[in-house]
């Protein structure tokens, strides 16, 4: 047994382990070691912390509150690398200086680890271990991104030796390229899909957006100091010019964070403290969505699918940015691909890679738009064709023709519902029979964040309220004597104590038929669209969501927030 193996985990565990189990054990940072070893043990997380705790004698720590008082005995540095932080219980408070510290850990204390604490403080420790994503969240809270990078400190936990004088510019050079580090890193953890590095007077304010919602992220007290650092870096690996700080620019930066590899797209605007930079987080390897996992039932599938086996015609899916309508797509791309079809698609930018798919970049500076690829795509003989975005009328008519031409072709556009699509290409000047003719199926969508299954809750519903809510919705308003209870959210350490854990999707499917087609015809509007679509069977995207909440998929509030409402 090597001796390595019980520094970090007790002999009885290590027992357990085959070889190679205990040598990705080791390699692996002590944030990861937990889920490692519930793999390797065959037990779910939670029970591999108490079998954990168990054998090394240590207690097991939830509900974890921050120690405010004892936060600044111990470096940052140490801190984020370590994964421990102080952490109050109620029975030690206000028993002064020398009182116990205890300490909330993602993995057992080593030697090393003790050493360095008791260089920093006199107090003795009391170990807890606890999950690891609460404790690196409450990291994140109490000392922010990145403060083991940028830390001002030098009490010594930089390393053993002593630094020259002439080194600082390069370290402050180094702490600043690793902060971004940190931060793009936390980012793809926190699965963001934008950072937004925003100057303010007296701070530099950095945002995620998190499942469509922005989230203000703790930073370090000292981060104002590197300001024009941060923003030279990001400059510098977007391949930006630096000094140029008048005009906006775009530009895109490639970057690996552990396995997974990022396109992302940078763009500078001045603003009147600094530039403001935003990133959009693209990773083109992550997991593609089926049809199920978008949160489709059963029956919209079969909507769609019947329309996808068509050999020509337009499906359109829309909804505002950052609705999911590009994952949509794919899905449905995914769905249909097969060596009997040639697929091509024309996207800005590639967000999924498509494994016998022929996909294309848009590259409007030199020329290439959606319109231009359009034209080269109808030469190459493709059976169905992805159109990322219809912006235009010269887009809308190519992309027309190409479906009356025997290609089935997919697309986006920006309105607020599925009806909406039509009236949108008619204002573009498409003539109303071409619409008619060629549109097959609209789907509007939303993504709402999706309830945690490990907190949520079922709470007794305030009928009022819920007829309310229905009214507001479009459902009917007597189904609310039916229910009794929904589920609201509670928060734990796994959903970091929001209550929510990824997104689902709500689904209006609008699809024409003979009277559909004359109104279209008449040019008439999408109010009256929309009421002839509801007398055929079609469900807003009010009833979707309301369908998901009684499912105890998300809640009324996720479903209102993200629903445009018509007037009443």
């Amino acid at each position: 047994m090597p001796a390595v193996a019980t520094d970090i985990l007790p002999a009885s565990l290590v027992a357990q382990l085959g070889e190679t189990q205990l040598q990705s054990l080791i390699e692996a940072p002590r944030e990861k070691r937990l889920a490692i070893l519930a793999a390797a043990l065959q037990l779910s997380e939670a029970a591999a912390l108490s079998a954990l705790a168990a054998a090394t004698g240590l207690d097991t720590a939830s509900n974890l509150e921050a120690d405010a008082e004892a936060r600044g005995l111990i470096p940052a540095r140490l801190v984020h690398d370590y994964q421990i932080i102080p952490i109050r219980l109620g029975e030690e408070a206000g028993d002064g200086a020398q009182s116990a510290l205890h300490l909330a850990t993602a993995w057992p204390p080593d030697n090393v680890m003790a050493d360095w604490l008791r260089t920093f403080t006199s107090r003795r420790p009391v170990w807890h271990l606890a999950v690891p994503e609460r404790v690196h969240q409450l990291i994140i809270e109490n000392y922010g991104v990145g403060s083991g990078s940028l830390e001002d400190g030098d009490d010594g936990y930089v390393a053993p030796e002593i630094q020259q004088h002439t080194e600082e510019a390069v370290d402050e050079e180094a702490a600043v390229v690793r902060f971004v580090s940190d931060v793009i890193s936390q980012a793809v953890e926190d699965q963001a899909t934008d950072i937004h590095f925003e100057p303010q007077e007296g701070q530099l304010r950095i945002r995620y957006r998190v499942d469509g919602l922005l989230v203000p992220v703790p930073v370090p007290e000292n981060l104002l100091r590197f300001q024009d650092a941060i923003i030279s870096r990001l400059k510098i690996m977007a391949r930006l010019n630096i000094s140029e700080r008048r005009l906006p620019q775009d530009g895109r930066i490639n970057f690996r964070a552990d396995s997974t590899v990022l396109d992302i797209r940078v763009s500078t605007i001045p603003t009147i403290y600094a530039e403001s930079i935003s990133l959009r987080l693209l990773n083109q390897k992550k997991e593609a969505y089926t049809m199920d996992r978008l949160g489709m039932s059963a029956e919209e599938q079969r909507q769609i699918t019947q329309i996808l086996d068509y050999p020509h015609g337009i499906i359109l899916v829309t909804g505002p940015t950052g609705s999911g309508k590009s994952t949509s797509l794919n899905a449905f791309l995914r769905k249909i691909n097969s060596t009997d079809l040639r697929i091509i698609t024309i996207e800005d930018p590639i967000e999924y890679e498509v494994p016998g798919v022929n996909q294309m970049q848009v590259r409007p500076e030199i020329g290439l738009t959606f319109a231009d690829a359009l034209r080269h795509v109808l030469r190459q003989d493709p059976d169905v064709i992805m159109v990322g975005e219809i912006r235009d009328k010269d887009t809308a008519e190519i992309a027309i023709r190409a479906s009356l031409t025997g290609h089935l072709v997919f697309s986006t556009l920006h309105t607020n519902d599925a009806p909406g699509a039509i009236t949108r290409l008619v204002d573009m000047g498409i003539e109303p029979f071409l619409v008619a003719s060629a549109i097959e199926l609209v789907i509007a969508q939303r993504l709402v964040r999706r309830l945690c299954s490990d907190c949520s809750r079922l709470e007794p519903v305030n009928k009022i309220k819920l007829r309310e809510s229905l009214a507001i919705l479009g459902c009917n308003e007597e189904e609310s004597d039916w229910v009794e209870s929904l589920k609201l959210p509670v928060g734990c350490d796994r959903c970091r104590g929001t209550g929510y854990r990824g997104r689902i999707g709500i689904f209006e499917i609008f699809r024409l038929n003979d009277e559909m087609h004359e109104l279209v015809l008449k040019r008439e509007s999408t109010r009256t669209l929309t009421d002839c679509a509801r007398r055929h069977g079609m469900r807003t995207l009010g009833q979707s969501g309301w369908e998901k909440v009684k499912a105890g998929h998300t809640t009324l509030e996720e479903v209102l927030r993200v629903v445009t409402v018509a007037e009443k």
